[in-house]
């Protein structure tokens, strides 16, 4: 299969926009033969997962970018780091992890990355537009931007994500293809437990189901609950995409690609049917949890992706009352901690001992000040990944019953 190289593409090549785009653009040529694409396309935006740092090579690749004086061509967001930049004091892990950790989150930003430093960025001013080609890295991200938004984009990965930003270009396959972004698996959701009057828990369920059992392949889902928020789907979307290969779902009469099953699957047949009761959802979601209910807490932890505004006006109302007894971590961005802040909300929560965490993620670095017992959260995608990442044991339960648990110091049902 030849690559076909657009004028723009042999300019790129051939450094006629700087050599940090022409190592890119050699980088992507390379990509593109391995993926089989036989073009490139432009892209709209970029979102870039390699701040996290994880050895010298992250530091290495971006600084060297940057002595290239490489600038990102289109709009680019950046994903979370080791560190929290505003609150340093909470980082206590290992000082070369914490000091190259920073340098390389500011080194994304020599290049012109905007300092988002969240893995929701879909839920900042940066969100993409319906049908928007975008190169997106993080799990999260990727399955929401397609999925929620209908906006275009594969997998990326830590470096090529970076380079199509550079480049402001990207290989054309998968699922910025539009024959790629059918339904194969028809999940159906045939009943709903009674008792669980949130969707979160549902679509938490559904979604690390689909992870396991849809692997890459699209899944087209029915049934969920019709008050399902964009919330919902997010949570759905993070733990399918963790606990599987899920980088698109359609969710019938709630996501764009998806009005109706038959839009869904574009006409075809579905290649297999996934039939899902109130009964395997309830063992689903008992079956995230390490540790039985009445076990001790030593920590809560929510917003894992990043908690929404909306989210933390659903976490308000729960503030009310006595101060938690175990510490309680609140991942989120920048931007909804300056709102948190106009609202009085940021003074609320920290005077009842809630610590905010902003530009990176309890489950991925050394925030938390006690780790020695039972962590719980409502992030099924932090009790996919916590156990094995920073080796805690993890109860997963509802917003609420994390609230509660939280006060009581052990876990509690509702």
């Amino acid at each position: 299969m030849t690559l076909r190289l657009s004028s723009l593409d042999k300019d790129l090549l051939d450094g006629a926009h700087g050599e940090a785009a022409a190592f890119c653009m050699r980088l992507l040529t390379r990509f593109a033969d391995a993926v089989g694409a036989e073009s490139f396309i432009d892209i709209d935006g970029a979102h870039i997962d390699g701040c996290l740092y994880l050895g010298q090579v992250s530091l290495d690749f971006v600084e060297h970018l940057v002595r290239l004086k490489g600038r990102v061509r289109v709009p680019t967001t950046l994903n979370v780091g080791s560190v929290d930049l505003i609150h340093p004091e909470l980082f206590h892990g290992d000082s070369e992890v914490g000091t190259n950790g920073a340098r390389l989150m500011k080194a994304h930003e020599e290049l012109g990355c905007m300092p988002t430093f969240t893995c929701a960025p879909y839920q900042t001013m940066f969100r993409p537009r319906f049908g928007a080609q975008i190169a997106w890295a993080e799990s999260n991200a990727i399955v929401f931007a397609n999925s929620v938004i209908g906006a275009r984009t594969n997998r990326y990965g830590d470096f090529i994500d970076l380079c199509c930003a550079l480049t402001g270009r990207a290989p054309f396959y998968g699922l910025h293809m539009p024959e790629n972004r059918r339904a194969r698996v028809l999940v159906e959701v045939e009943s709903l437990p009674e008792e669980w009057t949130d969707a979160g828990p549902a679509c938490v369920a559904v979604g690390h189901t689909i992870g396991k059992r849809c692997g890459s392949l699209v899944p087209a889902i029915t049934g969920l609950p019709a008050h399902a928020q964009e919330d919902d789907l997010k949570a759905l979307g993070a733990v399918a995409a963790s606990s599987g290969a899920v980088a698109l779902f359609h969710a019938v009469g709630l996501t764009p690609e998806a009005p109706t099953v038959e839009a869904a699957f574009q006409g075809h047949r579905p290649d297999e049917t996934i039939r899902l009761t109130a009964d395997d959802l309830r063992a689903t979601v008992r079956n995230l949890s390490t540790v039985p209910d009445g076990t001790p807490l030593v920590g809560v932890s929510l917003g894992t992706p990043h908690f929404s505004l909306e989210e933390f006006a659903r976490l308000m109302p729960l503030m009310h009352g006595s101060r938690p007894a175990v510490d309680v971590y609140v991942n989120t961005n920048r931007g909804v901690l300056e709102e948190l802040t106009t609202r009085g909300w940021k003074e609320i929560l920290e005077a009842q001992g809630v610590t905010l965490v902003i530009d990176t993620c309890t489950y991925v670095t050394a925030i938390m000040r006690d780790m020695s017992g039972a962590i719980m959260t409502n992030s099924g995608k932090m009790a996919y990944y916590a156990p094995g990442n920073i080796g805690v044991d993890i109860a997963f339960g509802s917003l609420a019953e994390c609230m509660a648990s939280a006060r009581a110091g052990k876990v509690m049902r509702l």
